[in-house]
């Protein structure tokens, strides 16, 4: 699409395709530089030939190569980061361009497990179709049934690690779940900092860890984290169980998102764009210990719909497995097992975040349409 409004605008030139470059919206969807595509001018001539001036497509694109997320901001009217922290990050990455904020969302009923999906069917009516009603759990779901249908999503989750790693997880004991694209970003190997501080916690109140997911099949840096996390996993044995389920799906997400009691998210900051394995949890009702990063900047409340790992600034990268470790053992494990009911009104806390998320969502429609109809406003030069 891009490459044809290029070439629309160098035979037609810029105010006859006014209209259409004024009903394009581009949502760019990570700061990670490995993101933006970057093709040399030998390969763009090689394949498109002459149907773009070259003069057009490197004021649009770059000068030394295409572009492709230049080409796009240039050819959009509507610019938009998926959450508004990354949407602050892109402002500085492109500036001279508005960058807007459109936070993520996921699909209500794709990722609710079935236990979770009975639950809200049978209290909280069309919650798939409005997720914001879910903002009502904690007042029309009752503890015992909210827990009764953590607990079935815990045992299938539980089921599938047997199957799959021959690995028998304890349903009495907290469960930490870590599942994503394993690559340097997203510090999977954070929760490892300190072994000894970590086998120190677990001889306090004792946990679980399951994990899983894949690299690229060109990041060798991701590969070695997986391997890394093995040899972790051998060092900790009979200290801490732990499984990582290999062939990494949607089906084992969905088990793993529903089924855990803690999900676990530790990005380098400011490189988590979004992050919505989080919002998978939180939809059953598992809360969140989060870097302070992407879309958990917006949902969380300390204490009341998960819990933060640092504080939201970049200098704090280097303090996170001390906070994640302090966390763990002073708040989350107590909470955990001292404290039943407390634990269920987190859990209902961290369902009620999509209220927010949907009204972004409907908010979003409505800006759409908005934009189609209504003047182009002033447009800021091109980078």
């Amino acid at each position: 699409m891009a490459v044809a409004l290029a070439s629309r605008f160098w035979r037609l030139g810029c105010p006859k395709i006014y209209h259409e470059v004024a009903t394009r919206l581009f949502t760019t969807h990570t700061p990670v530089e490995a993101g933006h595509d970057r093709f040399s001018y030998e390969m763009v001539w090689r394949i498109l030939g002459e149907q773009v001036d070259a003069a057009t497509l490197k004021h649009l694109a770059g000068d030394q190569e295409l572009n492709m997320t230049r080409l796009a901001l240039n050819l959009s009217e509507y610019v938009n980061g998926v959450a508004k922290r990354h949407a602050e990050v892109s402002r500085k990455m492109y500036p001279g361009y508005r960058v807007h904020a459109v936070t993520n969302g996921v699909h209500p009923y794709t990722w609710t497990s079935e236990s979770f999906v009975d639950i809200y069917s049978r209290h909280l009516l069309g919650w798939c179709h409005e997720p914001e009603i879910l903002v009502r759990a904690s007042c029309c779901i009752r503890n015992e049934d909210l827990w009764e249908a953590h607990t079935q999503a815990k045992a299938r989750l539980i089921e599938t690690v047997r199957t799959l790693c021959g690995v028998d997880l304890d349903p009495e004991v907290a469960i930490l779940g870590f599942a994503r694209r394993m690559t340097a970003y997203k510090r999977p190997d954070l929760l490892f900092s300190d072994l000894q501080r970590l086998k120190a916690i677990a001889g306090q109140r004792p946990f679980q860890v399951v994990l899983s997911g894949k690299a690229h099949p060109r990041d060798l840096d991701g590969k070695k984290l997986i391997k890394t996390i093995h040899d972790y996993m051998k060092e900790l044995a009979g200290d801490i169980p732990m499984a990582f389920i290999p062939n990494y799906d949607m089906n084992i997400a969905l088990a793993m998102v529903s089924g855990v009691d803690i999900w676990l998210n530790t990005p380098l900051k400011p490189m988590e764009a979004s992050g919505t394995s989080g919002m998978k949890a939180a939809f059953n009702g598992v809360p969140n210990l989060s870097v302070l990063d992407g879309w958990w900047i917006e949902g969380c409340i300390e204490g009341i719909t998960g819990w933060a790992v640092g504080d939201d600034t970049v200098t704090s990268n280097g303090n996170d497995a001390q906070s994640l470790y302090d966390k763990l053992e002073h708040t989350i494990l107590p909470l955990y097992y001292d404290d039943r009911n407390g634990w269920i009104q987190v859990m209902k806390g961290s369902i009620s975040i999509f209220q927010q998320s949907s009204h972004d969502a409907a908010l979003c429609s409505r800006g759409l349409y908005s934009l189609a109809t209504t003047t182009h406003p002033y447009r800021k030069k091109p980078l």
